[in-house]
């Protein structure tokens, strides 16, 4: 389906639609990517398209059955140190989506590959103390209060507040966090550096809603995010876009009542490769998260008081040995690289999720991110 945007997007600004499909070429060919793409025109609930994908023959031969995790070693990318090709992968990924990606505008699309990229950047920075009860966070700027949870103090930049509490490199300190928190931190950071950029009104206003009181968990979802993919049509399981917020099930009833252990929330990074929140320079290949969370059965004890409790010491071990063993690594991968069940069932299920999330959009007169009152 790969990448779809509006002809005409209505608007209260002034908009020339012949110069959309020229803008839009010239992204590509800015990028080098013109020659693998058509460009084509599309409608869909009324409205006019240029739909962008990736060609045919070219996304069989490096993307087979949507598996984009080897984009980068396919096409010689270097995303690592160049951003420029960390564009590129997200784009081609992009224009590899089994459902379309739409765009109300030109910008909104530029923008979008843009927060993808800021969050990236972020979360290979993002190193935390894993906790899942306790949270702390740089008191020159933040405060907590009960009702408004953690907030910056007057006056102090929001991208800065978020890097500090994220990222060690600008606070020396780890800050403890759960990993679901985690996520919302980096994605409101990839937000709020591209707001400063192409909307400071509503990145004026979201400063102003985080001096008031955080928005998170369901409510950050149903205001910053967009799903796609679904149980009835589930994304292919290797299909991933750098950027992606995503959830691997624990499929394991017992050990999933650990607190904190039902599942993990990460970032696809791009090059095969996803967060590790609490060791930011090991980061989980697609492989090596499902030997974790594997695992995690074989590692949970009750401690004095009867509670469960989770050693990591000892997953940490299991999983050493494990990806010594080639073939206990496919028959671990066999078992856990089904799509997951519907969260009130465990029986033959996965730890794959069927969707992926990503931010809604942001430009002026096409944002569709509307802040509370309150």
């Amino acid at each position: 389906m790969g990448i779809w945007i509006n002809k005409s997007p209505g608007n209260t600004r002034q908009h020339n639609i012949q110069n959309e499909q020229p803008s839009v070429s010239a992204y590509f060919e800015e990028l080098g990517l013109a020659v693998y793409i058509n460009l084509s025109d599309a409608t869909n609930e009324g409205k006019q398209y240029f739909r962008a994908k990736l060609r045919d023959e070219l996304a069989r031969k490096w993307s087979p059955d949507h598996d984009t995790t080897q984009l980068t070693l396919k096409l010689n990318l270097d995303t690592q140190n160049n951003t420029l090709d960390l564009e590129r992968e997200i784009l081609l990924a992009m224009l590899l989506s089994p459902e379309p990606f739409r765009f109300p505008s030109h910008a909104e699309f530029v923008s979008a590959v843009r927060v993808r990229k800021h969050m990236v950047l972020a979360a290979r920075k993002t190193t935390l103390d894993f906790h899942t009860t306790e949270a702390e966070r740089p008191e020159d700027y933040w405060t907590y209060h009960e009702d408004t949870s953690f907030t910056i103090l007057p006056g102090k930049s929001l991208i800065t507040a978020l890097q500090k509490a994220t990222q060690p490199e600008e606070s020396g300190k780890l800050y403890s966090f759960s990993c679901y928190r985690a996520t919302e931190y980096v994605i409101l950071l990839g937000l709020a550096q591209e707001l400063h950029h192409c909307n400071p009104d509503l990145y004026a206003k979201l400063q102003a809603q985080w001096e008031r009181k955080a928005i998170k968990s369901g409510k950050f979802h149903e205001i910053f995010m967009i799903e796609y993919g679904s149980m009835a049509k589930p994304l292919p399981p290797k299909y991933y876009v750098p950027g992606d917020r995503l959830w691997f099930r624990n499929p394991d009833k017992d050990s999933s009542e650990v607190t904190g252990y039902e599942g993990s929330w990460v970032f696809y990074l791009g090059s095969g490769l996803f967060t590790n929140f609490w060791k930011a320079n090991a980061p989980y290949t697609l492989t090596s998260k499902c030997v974790e969370i594997y695992h995690w059965r074989h590692a949970t004890r009750r401690d004095q008081a009867g509670e469960l409790q989770m050693n990591e010491s000892i997953v940490e071990e299991l999983v050493s040995n494990t990806m010594q063993n080639p073939v206990e690594v496919n028959r671990i991968l066999m078992e856990m690289m089904k799509y997951r069940v519907p969260l009130e069932t465990y029986e033959n299920g996965g730890c794959i999720d069927t969707t992926r999330e990503y931010p809604r959009y942001i430009c002026p007169g096409t944002s569709d991110i509307v802040l509370p009152n309150n």
